[in-house]
Formats: structure tokens, C-alpha cells, sequence
């Protein structure tokens, strides 16, 4: 009997020491999940937010918002796209936005998601930012919205009404901000690729938005299949004449890619504010290839400065955002992209988007040599000095960055000419 006590008493002993162990070990992280959220601000329609924050957060991370389809669910575009992994990779936030329509579709068509600040489902995604941004520090500079289907027709619909919110968007199989205006929730003409209307009309729509703003316009990028049966293909056409019209370039592009990203795919750019895919062969829904999404965005690429011309207010720009050696360097209106995002190197380079060098093409050394991007080479026509009164100073040249002609229009190129500090060779670092 006496053993049986002792017996008990050790196992009582053993129990209450394997608690207090449980107890005083560190607890486990629990792995990053979509989460939702309540309470995020001003939501008029009563949509539902959810957002995915990595383990591993920027200080000062990216928003992105991913719109879902119709009939689908914030759920649904957390799990069939890319985004949360791309999230873990580089460290932004992802807001998915959830309808609650019967059919679960965003209203793209009330006049009130058509209007800045005018209520409806888009303001409550814009409540949804305006959380992420005070909540977790996210950087209203980098702040992104994409979606498919009716998801690609609301981030039209965002980057239209809120061109103060939104620094850049994809829409995949979408249709034209404004194209299904009206009181039905459906537009068959828009649909079908029936409503055509004029560049200008398409901007002044856009315009028509919010009145009287006059800051930046966020970028635009593109995606639709050619076979896409539900929002025809012709809608493309359409967007692409919207958006170019609204940031004032041409619809002719200024260059086009074949077999890209994939293969039998084109994709054209406009500037470097309008890039446009088309899925060749694809139906409504199409790939959605999140990775060059993020790349459009300028997440995950080095971060830079943007230099901004001292006599003309726009920036240091790569021609159409091109990657390719021999890149034209022009000024442009900042935007924010990666094609304007310089980084110093100790060794004196103008490094643009990681791996490209501001270049004085063929080595040249005299006045008028034209400045270009090219893989980095180390040599001395790679090399720059900024001076004091922040022109940039080529060392091998002993040249300034000038802009030609003391042009101060989007487009003038960026040429080698005798230092004279005028402020058409005098660089802002932002």
C-alpha cells in the first residue's frame, strides 16, 4: 500500500512538472493566414475585408489589394492566385476584399463607385487601405490594386475614381472604367465589346470622376485572352485607348515585345504609364501571372532615388520602362516606377533596376553623346560624381547630364554637355 502512495505521489510529481515545463517554454509563432478584419472605417455597402500579413513584414511595406471574381470570394482569390507567397517573399501586405452581392460581383456600374469619394463598394476598399496604411505603416506610395474578371473591372474602377489612393493596377479580363455605367448591374453591350467610344471619351470619363484633380494618375497594366467570351476581347482595345489618353501618350506603343511573358503572348507599353498583354488563345479566365504583376508594381525590385530635373520637375526615366541595352534615358513625369529608381553603387554607378547601368553610349566622351542603359560594366563610361550644386558628372567624360536643348517636355533625352551648372543639368534626389 505504502508503494502504491509513493507510486501515485511520483506521477502526480511528474505531471505537475511536464505543466510547469509546458508553461515556461516559448510559445510557437503562428504561421502568417488570412485573417479577417472588422471595424476597418467607412464601408457603405457592408463588403467584408480580409488581409494577409507575412511573419516577415517591411518596415514600410507595400498594400496590395486583390479584387476576386465574380462568384468567388476574398478566399477564393487568396488561394488561387500568388500573391500571399509573393507577400512572404518581399514583405507587402495583401488586402482581399470579399463582395456580398447575391451573385458575388463587385458594383462597377452605381455612380457612386463611379465618383471620387462617392460611397459604394469602392469606398469601402479604400477604407480597407486607408486601415492597412495606419495599422501596419504601409507606404502610400506603394500602395497597388489588382483583379480578374469583375476584379479587373474594379481596380478600373479604383484607379479611376481614386488616382490619390492608387499608385499603380493590373486588371485581367476587365472592361474600361465607366464602360458598364447604368442602372442595371449587367451590361451586355460592354460585355459583348459593343460600346465604342473615343480615346477622349474614355479619358474624359476618367476625369469625370473627381473633378478637378490634378496629382498624378497611377499606372496601368493590362491583361486580356483573346478568346475570352464573357468580356470580349475588343474591351482591351478600348482600355488601352482609355489609359493612354488619360496619361496624355499615344495608343501607337512605343514598344512591342512578341512571345512575352509567354510564349505566342505580346506585350506593348506605352511610355512607361501603359503596359498591355495579350494573352493570345486564352478565354476569360485567363493566367494570371502574379510574379510580373509585382514586377510592374516595382515590389522586390532595388530599392532607388528618383533624380528629378531641377529646371523641368520630372524625373530621370527610362524610355517605355524597357530593360533592354541601349535603353533610351529621357525625362518623364515621376511615377514612382522602377525605370526611375537610381541607386549609387560605391564604385560610382547609376544602377536602374538591379542590373543596368546609366551608360555614355559607344564611350563617347564629346558634347551631345547620348546617355542610355546597358549591362553593367565597371568601365569608366559607367562611372558618375554628383557635385555640390547636383549635377551629375561623368568620369570619364568629365561631362554633365544635361537635358537637350534645355528641354523640359516628357521625351527630351538625356545627352552629355560641358558642366555650366544651369538647372537643366542640376539633379534633385528624392
Amino acid at each position: 500500500m505504502a508503494h502504491s502512495r509513493s507510486r501515485t505521489a511520483a506521477v502526480f510529481v511528474t505531471a505537475l512538472l511536464t505543466c510547469l515545463a509546458a508553461l515556461l517554454m516559448p510559445a510557437t509563432a503562428q504561421a502568417a493566414s488570412l485573417q479577417e478584419v472588422r471595424d476597418f472605417g467607412a464601408n457603405p455597402s457592408g463588403i467584408k475585408m480580409f488581409v494577409y500579413v507575412p511573419d516577415t513584414v517591411a518596415a514600410q511595406p507595400a498594400v496590395v489589394v486583390g479584387v476576386h471574381w465574380c462568384h468567388g470570394t476574398a478566399q477564393d482569390f487568396y488561394a488561387g492566385t500568388q500573391y500571399a507567397s509573393l507577400a512572404d517573399r518581399y514583405g507587402f501586405i495583401v488586402i482581399y476584399p470579399s463582395a456580398v452581392s447575391s451573385d458575388g460581383c463587385w458594383d462597377v456600374h452605381s455612380p457612386a463607385v463611379l465618383t471620387h469619394n462617392g460611397g459604394g463598394d469602392a469606398q469601402g476598399i479604400v477604407s480597407m487601405v486607408k486601415y492597412v496604411q495606419q495599422r501596419y505603416h504601409g507606404d502610400p506610395a506603394r500602395t497597388f490594386v489588382t483583379g480578374h474578371s469583375s476584379g479587373g473591372m474594379m481596380t478600373n474602377v479604383l484607379l479611376g475614381s481614386y488616382p490619390d489612393v492608387f499608385r499603380a493596377g493590373a486588371s485581367f479580363a476587365g472592361v474600361p472604367f465607366g464602360c458598364f455605367a447604368g442602372p442595371a448591374s449587367w451590361h451586355t453591350g460592354c460585355a459583348e465589346g459593343r460600346v465604342d467610344k473615343t480615346a477622349q471619351q474614355w479619358g474624359d470619363a476618367v476625369r469625370s470622376a473627381y473633378p478637378g484633380y490634378s496629382g498624378p494618375r497611377p499606372r496601368v497594366q493590362l491583361w486580356h485572352g483573346t478568346e475570352d467570351d464573357v468580356l470580349r476581347f475588343a474591351n482591351f482595345g478600348e482600355a488601352i485607348e482609355q489609359w493612354t489618353n488619360v496619361h496624355g501618350v499615344s495608343t501607337t506603343p512605343t514598344s512591342t515585345e512578341y512571345n512575352t511573358p509567354r510564349s505566342t503572348w505580346t506585350r506593348t507599353r506605352h511610355g512607361s504609364q501603359v503596359e498591355a498583354i495579350r494573352e493570345q488563345g486564352q478565354p476569360h479566365n485567363l493566367q494570371i501571372l502574379a510574379d510580373e504583376v509585382i514586377r510592374f508594381f516595382g515590389i522586390g525590385q532595388p530599392s532607388g532615388t528618383s533624380l528629378v530635373g531641377a529646371q523641368s520637375g520630372r524625373c530621370l526615366d527610362v524610355a517605355s520602362a524597357s530593360h533592354t541595352n541601349g535603353a533610351a534615358v529621357q525625362l518623364w513625369d515621376c511615377n514612382g516606377g522602377a525605370n526611375q529608381q537610381w541607386t549609387a553603387t560605391a564604385s560610382g554607378e547609376l544602377r536602374v533596376y538591379g542590373d543596368k547601368c546609366l551608360d555614355a553610349t559607344g564611350q563617347g566622351t564629346s558634347a551631345g553623346t547620348a546617355i542610355q542603359i546597358w549591362d553593367c560594366t565597371g568601365q569608366a563610361n559607367q562611372k558618375w560624381t554628383t557635385l555640390s550644386d547636383g549635377s551629375v558628372k561623368g568620369t570619364q567624360s568629365g561631362r554633365c547630364l544635361d537635358a537637350a536643348n534645355q528641354g523640359t517636355a516628357n521625351g527630351t533625352r538625356i545627352a552629355l554637355w560641358t558642366c555650366n551648372g544651369q538647372a537643366n543639368q542640376r539633379w534633385i534626389r528624392r
